[in-house]
């Protein structure tokens, strides 16, 4: 649906020098619509839903809009529930692991990822 508004704002922005590129991450929260939770994920704090990255052409001069260059939308997988018996410790170990995995995934497997691809 989107996909024609973003092909015009390429063609326009082709025409350009220079042009900024912003990016911007809103978060959709249907954390209230308890029906239908198939296909939404974590975001936030504690919130349910998706996640949605935009880029907007602006020309730097005015700062006037050009147009959408495009969008991502998607969910994250929701975490894995910590042992109910889990002790600060145990906690904290746990923490630490995910943190130094996390440093050592590659790039193209973190989320951040998803803003450039």
């Amino acid at each position: 649906m989107i996909e024609p508004h973003c092909q015009m704002t390429a063609e326009t922005v082709a025409e350009q020098d220079v042009v900024l590129c912003v990016g911007d991450t809103s978060f959709l929260d249907y954390g209230s619509i308890k029906a239908k939770t198939e296909g939404y994920g974590p975001i936030g704090k504690a919130g349910n839903g998706l996640i949605l990255h935009s880029a907007l052409a602006i020309e730097p001069q005015t700062g006037q809009s050009m147009g959408l260059l495009w969008q991502k939308l998607w969910n994250r997988e929701p975490k894995l529930k910590p042992p109910q018996d889990e002790t600060l410790t145990q906690k904290k170990q746990r923490q630490a692991a995910a943190r130094k995995e996390a440093r050592n995934r590659p790039f193209e497997q973190k989320e951040s990822y998803k803003w450039v691809d």
